[in-house]
C-alpha cells in the first residue's frame, strides 16, 4: 500500500496492570502488539514500565497518520483484545484540567499535583497580578471600549504567569507539590 501524505502521530497509553499479574499482562501486551503490527500504517510501539510502580505500563503507539491511528483505536481487533484484559488490567485515562503545564517540573515525569494544590498555588499567583493590574492599568483603560479593556487583563496576564510566575511558584512550592513519597522518575523500557 502506499505511504500516505500527512504527519505520523503517537498515541500514549497508560495501563494500570493488577499486582500479581504483571506476567499475563506482559503476555498480553506482546500478543496485541503482534495484531497492531499487522494494521495499515502502523510504523510500531514502545512499552514502558515506571520505575518504581510495578503496576504502571505505558504503551507509546505510531502510525503515518490520524486516520490508520483512529481505525486502529477503533478497531474490532483491539476491542477483542481489550476484553481479554479483564481481570488482569485497565486502561487508565487520567482526568486533566489543563493547568497541570504549569505545574510540569523540567526532566522529570511526575504526576501532577492535586487540583486543590493547583488552585490554591494558581490563587497565590493570580490574586497579587490582579490587584496591581486593577490598581495601576485598569485607571489607564477607562475610556476604552469595553472589548478592548477586557482583552488587556489576558494579555498581560496569561504570559505572566505561564513565562515567569507559575514557573516561579512551581520550584517555590516544589516540596508541598510534589510530596517525596509522591515523586516519580521518568519510566525505563520495560520487556
Amino acid at each position: 500500500m502506499p505511504e500516505r501524505d500527512g504527519e505520523p502521530v503517537t498515541a500514549v497509553v497508560t495501563w494500570d496492570v493488577k499486582p500479581g499479574r504483571e506476567h499475563d499482562f506482559e503476555e498480553w501486551a506482546e500478543g496485541m502488539h503482534q495484531i497492531a503490527m499487522r494494521r495499515p500504517g502502523h510504523r510500531g510501539a514502545t512499552w514502558l514500565r515506571a520505575e518504581g510502580s510495578r503496576n504502571r505500563y505505558y504503551t507509546v503507539v505510531n502510525f503515518d497518520g490520524q486516520e490508520h491511528l483512529d481505525e486502529w483505536l477503533g478497531s474490532r481487533e483491539r476491542a477483542d483484545w481489550l476484553r481479554r484484559l479483564h481481570g488482569i488490567a485497565a486502561e487508565h485515562q487520567p482526568e486533566t484540567t489543563g493547568l497541570e503545564t504549569w505545574f510540569s517540573l523540567p526532566g522529570e515525569s511526575v504526576p501532577p499535583p492535586s487540583k486543590a494544590k493547583m488552585i490554591v498555588v494558581t490563587f497565590i499567583a493570580v490574586y497579587p497580578i490582579s490587584l496591581l493590574l486593577n490598581a495601576f492599568v485598569t485607571p489607564l483603560t477607562m475610556s476604552w471600549p469595553v472589548p478592548l479593556k477586557a482583552m488587556t487583563f489576558p494579555v498581560i496576564l496569561v504570559p505572566l504567569l505561564t513565562l515567569l510566575v507559575m514557573p516561579l511558584l512551581s520550584r517555590a512550592f516544589r516540596r508541598w507539590l510534589y510530596p517525596l513519597g509522591r515523586s516519580h522518575r521518568p519510566a525505563k523500557p520495560g520487556r
